[in-house]
Parts: C-alpha cells; structure tokens; sequence
C-alpha cells in the first residue's frame, strides 16, 4: 500500500512540473525488456500514453510487423529488410523507373508498387487515388524518419495495415463522424446536411490520409500512435474537432462547394491550436495543433 501511495504522489508531482510523461516512459520500457515484446501490451500502452519519441519507432516497426517481437531477432531481421530493399531498389533503376534525381518518397511509391504488382507499365500512366495517399503518408513519414530504409518499411507496411486491417473502419469513419457531431453541436450538423455537404467533407485527406499533410509533426505522430496500435477512432474526433474550430465560418457559408474548399485549404496550412478529447477508455486528453 505504502508502494502505491509512493507512486501515485510521484505521478502527481510529476505531471504538475510538467513532467505527465514520466511514469509512462517507465512503464514502457519495462515491457521493452521482455525478451519477447507482448503485442498486445504494446498496442494498449500505445492506445493510452503517446510513445516517447525515443521508443517511438522501435515501437512502430514491432506493431506493424516489420521485426519480430523477439529481440535477439531484430538486428537479422533488418538486415534481411536492408538486403530486400536494395534488392527492389536495384531493379527499379534497371528497368528505368528510378535514377539518382528521383525524389525519395517517388522511389518509395514504385517500390511498393513493385511490390505489390502494381508497378505501371510505364512511368506517363498517371497516379492512382490510391498512390497519393501513399505520397502523402510518405512525405509525412520522411520528416520522422532519418533512415530511409527504416522510412520505406513504416510508410509500406502503415500503408498495407490501413489497406487491410482497417479498410472496412476507415468506411465506417464518416458515419460515425455524423454520429459524434449530432452529440457534441447538432445546429452545426443540420447545418452542414442542409448544404449536403457531409458527404462532401475532406475525408481523403483526413481518413485515408490519416491527417498527413494536415497535422504538424508532433501531433502526427501521436494520432498515429492510436491507429497503428489497432484504432482509427482518433481520426474521428480530431475531424470533429476542426469542425467545431470553425464552426462559425463554416456556418456562414451556404454551399457544400464553398465548405468543402474552406475546410481543405484550413486543414493543408491551420494556424489554430487544437485540443482533442481523445475519449474513448481511459485514455488521457490528447492535444493537437496545427501548422501555422
């Protein structure tokens, strides 16, 4: 009893110093030393706390599957990764599609797409809804990642997880975004289907996207924790927290055409803070904030 008091008033003093995230940090690398990482325990630590920016990609590469849970695996395992990427990488430049001034995130596109089976015929087929998303995540995923190797591994499999695992939530995203906005402001809903603009709403580019190329890189990264641990939910509330911002704008104007532009330029380059309840569990408040 005595142990537990001791801890609880450490984890009040701490996060009224500013330092909330200590006790978690704790917590993490105490799983982090199993000899073999518990998945599940990852993906609820990830779901409660956001990951410490120095776990944080060790964390990622064991949920998406890209090294084993076993540690003495990891080092063989990234060599293999190390030797099929240069591999991909070698025969992209002999068949053309690559060169030396390709940019970085285009080499990651057609390298997954010769993956996949989905490389073109040549490189005048335009790109597919489906390959922007890729860019977008890709470009994100670049501003996080130093190792390029490391890099394409995050973007391929975050890419194939969000094709896969969550193809049937992501679907189910924009209704349960109605569902949460008639809680939380119904004149604003009303408002938006008198424009019959829900179904007009950015979703690309905050589902499919998962907010890449709207979110700054810190707050990016802790929506992403959420989805890559196994839920997409996140992706709701942060939509319904841009819609509340700018409730008042979006109220004043009178077309679905005007809303859905007005919310795609405001979500590319916003200069507000945000806060998002993240409030599903006993998850923590997640803040947010936006490009300015």
């Amino acid at each position: 009893m005595a142990d537990d008091s001791q801890r609880n008033f450490r984890s009040v003093y701490y996060e009224k110093v500013g330092f909330r995230g200590v006790e978690e940090k704790k917590s993490l690398e105490i799983l982090l030393k199993d000899d073999r990482l518990d998945i599940e325990k990852l993906c609820t630590f990830s779901q409660r706390f956001p990951l410490p920016s120095v776990y944080r990609i060790l964390v990622w590469k064991v949920l998406l599957g890209i090294i084993p849970p076993h540690h003495e695996s990891h080092t063989l395992v990234m060599n293999y990764r190390r030797e099929q990427y240069w591999d991909i990488h070698h025969a992209l430049r002999i068949i053309r599609f690559i060169n030396d001034s390709t940019p970085q995130v285009d080499v990651f596109l057609r390298m997954h797409q010769l993956e996949s089976g989905k490389l073109p015929r040549n490189l005048a087929f335009p790109l597919e809804p489906e390959d922007e998303v890729f860019l977008a995540i890709a470009k994100a995923m670049e501003e996080m990642v130093e190792d390029p190797i490391e890099c394409y591994w995050l973007v391929s499999c975050f890419v194939n997880q969000l094709n896969s695992k969550h193809k049937d939530s992501l679907q189910q995203l924009p209704k349960i975004l109605e569902q949460y906005l008639n809680v939380e402001d119904n004149r604003l809903l009303m408002h938006l289907k008198a424009c019959s603009a829900m179904s007009k709403l950015p979703y690309n580019l905050w589902f499919k996207k998962c907010f890449a190329g709207c979110l700054p890189e810190s707050s990016l990264q802790r929506v992403w924790d959420k989805v890559i641990s196994g839920s997409c939910k996140i992706l709701v509330f942060v939509a319904v927290e841009i819609l509340l911002t700018f409730k008042m704008k979006i109220i004043a104007l009178n077309t679905a055409e005007k809303i859905t532009q007005f919310l795609e330029n405001e979500s590319s380059g916003c200069t507000h803070g945000l806060c998002v309840d993240v409030g599903w569990g006993c998850e923590p408040d997640l803040e947010l904030s936006f490009y300015g």
